[in-house]
Formats: structure tokens, sequence, C-alpha cells
């Protein structure tokens, strides 16, 4: 079994262009030829410009898109919990409840989502080699850095609070390209299921299939406190895909490491994941003792348990595959490929040989400073919402008193508008929640720094971490959004002025997270940056733009078919329908239908088809991408993949990935019949109210 899954890995990794269905490609680098061969198919330069600016990112980690003229986005519920936590009290629910805005003065401001609409993509690669040129260590870093932010922030001048810029690493720095997008920060709510039904099913369901999840949240966007003007959105398709049909994802999937080396990815296995998935293990049972407390604690605590639930069986499966011996063959054969090719002629050894030795050397370098700079720079030691506020002040007025170009990335001219948002948003914050996991990672930086740690004493003092926990908790004002833009309007003098017990804490740290973090820079990430990007040159060389860059959380567009797959000799149809959701539910979570449903059974077409499966390519990320077809109209929503798509950051396999939409049939089925709502439907079905 072992030696025939081998023979498969090695098969699938070892070929230099992408599988057929494979890959996440960039729009200036569509898979043109592909499309035209295999489905007779050829986007044209309108198709895709429509589809791009159609697309969106919410900031914080999810893919969206228009879907009318009037700003109406779609994305998934589990994408838009914040903003439900946000605006629901201890008297409403939204996330238990679902929210319906009957009108637009009913719809309510997302305080925290940015959405970005990506314009243009310029290549900038020659800029940036031509900074770094002859440069090592902490030196490459900061030539790196300032141009960077030089590009940036010529990209958006004096539009920052409207134009986001961002320099994207491509191909592991093979390639550099400048994304500039356009911002919407006034998002607001418009339509949320309730979660019963958006997480039908629950963990025991999560990365599984058959599905019956509707998990969409509608959202709008403003511009001037009125509905934005969105002519290029994604038009409904109000019969969803058939089997077999050509489809695409367009969405914005996270991070992939495909192109790592075997000591990469032994490093993110050993060093990142496994440590990782036993803290947010931890943490869990923390949250979830939390809320047992009572119905109120639990409704602080659901999205926090609901992100760690769905972390860790990601995590779960990505462990799995960076366990199987078959995976190491596979990517040792596919390095030896390129070695070998490389060892080939001297003028190639000489200029990328050393670059898998320098990874490796980098990342044993990173073994032995992973823990203490995840517990402090990383935050793993101080998990408080009002600490994460102190921090960013902090370090907000230490940055922002430097040149632009000699800033961290978060603080350049061109971020400030998203920093402030956060900063000052109008979002609860809950002083027994935050003072819960406080004590709990202050315990835990402890454990891992040892008790006679200096920066042990120097945080904790003669207390306890519970008890520091309590005195900061009760002592800080960092809970008042006033008092927040008082300290960011007063700068580095109001800062160092400040008796906040968390201020003083994050002013204490600051030197500890400075070293660190020049250290990581000059010793972990210049070394594997700078090989990474000659090895990135290597295959260029030899492979040229047939191959696609790592995910980046950048716009991607993917393609595939509505297919479902074979599992352990059993097919597994591409749909599910309403039928099965109702033969599924038990009355008890996390088969639990809500009443709106079960009212609404009589008026529905039990055979309108539900979620169902794609073979097209993704990653988390790619949640609340929309699944469009040839004509560009949206047939579907992506909200996860199956349990083989786990292992895909690191592979693609045709057979078993599986992309998980819900039905565009589902949706209008379900607006209509089950929330009674033709504001929503009409705007959906003719892309305007």
């Amino acid at each position: 079994m072992l030696r025939l899954r081998t023979l498969m890995f090695a098969a699938v990794l070892i070929a230099p262009v992408a599988m057929a269905g494979e890959g996440m490609w960039t729009f200036n680098n569509l898979p043109v030829k592909t499309l035209q061969q295999k489905f007779d198919f050829t986007p044209s330069s309108q198709w895709i410009s429509h589809v791009q600016l159609g697309a969106l990112r919410i900031a914080g980690g999810c893919s969206a898109s228009f879907v009318s003229a009037n700003g109406l986005v779609m994305t998934n519920h589990h994408c838009a919990n914040s903003c439900l936590v946000e605006n629901s009290t201890a008297k409403q629910d939204f996330m238990t409840a679902g929210f319906f805005a009957h009108d637009k003065k009913q719809e309510l401001r997302c305080p925290t989502m940015e959405l970005n609409q990506l314009e243009k993509i310029t290549d900038v690669t020659t800029r940036v080699n031509a900074a770094t040129l002859g440069k090592s260590g902490a030196a490459f870093v900061k030539a790196q850095r300032a141009e960077i932010s030089r590009i940036e922030n010529q990209c958006a001048g004096k539009l920052a609070k409207t134009v986001r810029c961002q320099v994207v690493t491509l191909y592991h720095g093979g390639r550099y390209a400048l994304y500039r997008y356009k911002r919407y920060q006034d998002v607001r709510l418009v339509f949320a299921p309730e979660q019963s039904i958006a997480f039908f099913g629950g963990d025991p369901d999560n990365f599984n299939f058959p599905r019956y999840d509707l998990d969409v949240t509608f959202l709008r966007a403003y511009e001037h406190g009125k509905p934005a003007h969105t002519p290029n959105y994604l038009p409904f398709n109000v019969h969803g895909p058939k089997a077999g049909e050509l489809v695409f994802v367009v969405g914005n999937p996270g991070s992939t490491q495909r192109n790592y080396t075997v000591a990469q990815l032994k490093s993110l296995r050993n060093v990142q994941l496994i440590p990782l998935f036993g803290y947010l293990s931890e943490l869990r049972g923390v949250l979830w003792e939390y809320s047992r407390q009572g119905s109120e604690q639990a409704r602080q605590a659901q999205d926090e348990l609901f992100g760690i639930d769905n972390t860790l069986k990601a995590f779960k499966g990505r462990i799995q595959t960076l366990n199987d011996p078959a995976l190491y063959v596979a990517k040792h054969r596919q390095q030896s490929v390129l070695r070998d090719w490389v060892a080939a002629t001297p003028s190639r050894q000489a200029k990328y040989g050393g670059a898998w030795q320098k990874i490796s050397a980098a990342e044993q370098v990173y073994a032995g400073l992973a823990t203490r700079y995840g517990m402090v720079v990383g935050g793993m030691g101080f998990d408080s919402h009002l600490f994460g506020i102190a921090r960013t002040l902090v370090q907000a007025a230490v940055q922002r008193a430097k040149p632009n170009s000699e800033r961290l990335p978060a603080f350049r001219d061109t971020n400030l508008p998203a920093v402030e948002q956060s900063l000052f948003s109008s979002a609860p914050i809950y002083s027994k929640f935050e003072e819960t996991k406080l004590a709990w990672s202050l315990e835990k930086f402890r454990q891992a720094l040892g008790a006679d740690s200096p920066l042990v004493a120097k945080v904790l003092g003669k207390q306890s971490p519970s008890e520091l926990a309590e005195a900061l908790s009760k002592g800080t004002g960092l809970a008042s959004v006033a008092q927040r833009k008082a300290l960011w309007k007063g700068g580095l003098k109001a800062i160092e002025a400040s008796k906040d017990p968390m201020i003083r804490l994050a002013l204490r740290l600051e030197p500890a997270v400075r070293i660190l973090r020049k250290q990581y820079e000059a010793q972990v990430q210049a070394p594997i940056r700078q090989a990474s990007e000659l090895l990135a040159k290597a295959r260029f060389a030899r492979y040229g733009t047939s191959i696609y860059p790592d995910a980046t959380f950048t716009l991607r567009l993917s393609y595939g078919t509505v297919k479902g797959w074979n599992e352990h000799g059993q097919a597994v149809p591409p749909f599910t329908h309403f039928a099965g959701l109702y033969r599924r539910a038990t009355g008890s979570a996390p088969f639990k239908l809500p009443a709106s449903w079960i009212k609404a059974k009589p008026a529905l077409n039990l055979q309108t088809p539900f979620d169902f499966v794609t073979t097209n390519d993704i990653i988390g990320g790619n949640s609340g991408s929309p699944v469009i077809n040839r004509q560009g109209q949206i047939v579907g929503l992506i909200f996860d993949g199956n349990i083989h798509s786990l292992g895909g950051g690191y592979w693609y396999d045709a057979r078993l990935n599986r992309a998980v939409a819900v039905d565009s049939a589902a949706l209008i089925e379900a607006i209509r019949k089950v929330y009674h709502d033709p504001r929503l439907a009409n705007e959906l079905l003719h892309g305007k109210q």
C-alpha cells in the first residue's frame, strides 16, 4: 500500500507542469492555453477584467464577491462571525438567531471589517532585486523593506484611506508584484441565517461530504454613507451548476507550501504545526470550560471556539500529511531533479547550488528560536484583545516616529487606515473573558521560558499569572475607544507617560520584542528569502511560468469541474439535496434544524440541490469565494474542502481533493421560502435594489 502511494506521490510531484485542474493562478498569468485545449474555453480580456473586479478580499482572512450593482456582497457565514458577534448582545444573539435587514436603515455596521477590490497588478521585481543586490542578513531585510515601502507609498500617495497597495512576494521571491486595491471600510450586515443551518452537522461533518450547510452571509459596501456603486458584479445563476460542468473559483487562498524544500516541510511540521496544535488544544479546553459558566459566557466564547475547532481539524489533516513517508520520498525526488539540473553545469552550480544548505541551516536556527519568538513576538504568551491593543499602540508610536521606509510593514502609511479601524472599533470587549485567556497564556509563557527567565521575572514580578491577569484586566482603561484615540494621537510621548498597566507591560516587553525580531530577520528570514529567490530563479530557468506560485492570500483563479469521487470503493455523488437535509436532521445538535426550516419544509422543493463538490484547487482563505461558470455567473459559494483537501497545502490530488460549495439554487430557494426576503431575492436576481 505504501509503495503504491509513494509511486503516486512521485508521479504527481515530479511533473514540472501543473496537473489538469491543479493550480491557483494569478490573474496576469492565467492558464489560457490549457483552458482552450481541454475545455474549448478562451477567457477574453473583458471576462478576466470583469471577474477580477467582481471578486473581493476580506482583509481579516476570507474571500467574497460583489453580487449586485448596489454594493451587495456575498461571503460565508463563518467569515462574518466577527460582525455578528460584535453586533450581538446578551438579549439579541445574531449568531444563534440570524440577522435580516428589511431595508437599508436596518443594515448594521461591521466595526472591524474591510473589503479589498483588486484594481491593478504591476510587476516590480526589477526594483526590489536592484535594492537588495549584494546585500545579506539584516542589511538585506532593511533594503528590501525600504524599497517595498517606497513602492507602496508611491502607489497609494494621499489616497491611503481608500486605496491599499501591497507588494506581494510570488514564487518565494522569484517575482514581486504590486497589487493595488480599492478599500471599503464601511461594511454593513444585510443577511445571515442561523448558525445551526450555516454550520449544520458541526464538527462531525466539517471537512466531509455529503454536506447540508447554508454557509452564507450577505453584506453591503458603503461609500460616503450610501451603498457603493459596483457595476462589475457577478450575476446570480438561479439554476446552479450541472455535473461535469466547467467552473471557476475566484478567491484569495491563504498559504501553500508546495515549493518548500524538504527541510522547510520538516520544520513546518516539527517546529510550527505540532507545538501550535498542542497550544490551541489547551486553549480550546480553557474556552470550553469558560463557556460552561452560563449562556452569556457561551455567547462570548462561541466565535473563538468555532475558529479553534476548525483550525484544529485542519491542522490534524496537515500534520497527518506531513507525517506520511510517501510525501518525503516524492519531495526528495522532486528536489533531486532540480538539484541534478543545477549541478549539471558549473555556472548553474555556482549560482544556485548553495541554496538548499542555506535554508536548512536557517531552519535549524529557527528551531532554537521558535518558542521564545512565538510567545513574545507572536503574542502566544499574552492572549488578550486588550493587551493586543496596548501592544499595537506602543509599536505604532515607536514605528510612526521613524521614516516610513524604515517601519515595520504593518505600520507603513499605506497600512495605517487598517490599523486605525481595528484600534478604534466599537466592538464590545468582555473583561472576564479577556482575563481568563490572559491568565492561561501567561502561565504558558512562564512554562515555555522557565521560571528563572529574566523576561518572565520582568513580566510577572512576584505575582502569579492569574494575579497579574486580574490586575491588568481591572486596571486598564483601553476598553474605552476615546482613551485609545487619545494615546494614538499623542504618539510616543503620550505612550511613555501613560500609567495604564497594559501599556506599561507592552513597554516593558518591547526591548525583548525588538531583539527577537532582529535575530529572526537576520538569521532566519533573510537567509531563507535569499535562498528561496535563488531556487525560484532556478525553477524559472528550467520551467518558466508554466508553474503557478504558492498561495499568498492574493486573488487567484482555479478551474475544475463539478465531480464527485470514489471513497473506499464507494462513489460519492457531487450533489446533496434539500431532502437529504431533513433526513439527516435528528433534532439534537449539531444536527438540529432551526425552527424556520422546520416550518418551511412543506413549501420547499426538496429536490433542490443544496451543496456540491468540484475538482477546483483551493485552500484556507478561499472561504467565501464565488464559484462561477463560463459566463461569469455565480453558481455556488465555496465554504470548505473535503477531508483529502487538508493536505492541499503541500500537494494536489485530482482523484480525491474536492472543494465544497453551497449551490446558488439552494440560496435562492432558502431566501425566498425559508426567510421570505423578497428584497434580497430580487436584488440577487436583477442585480439591483
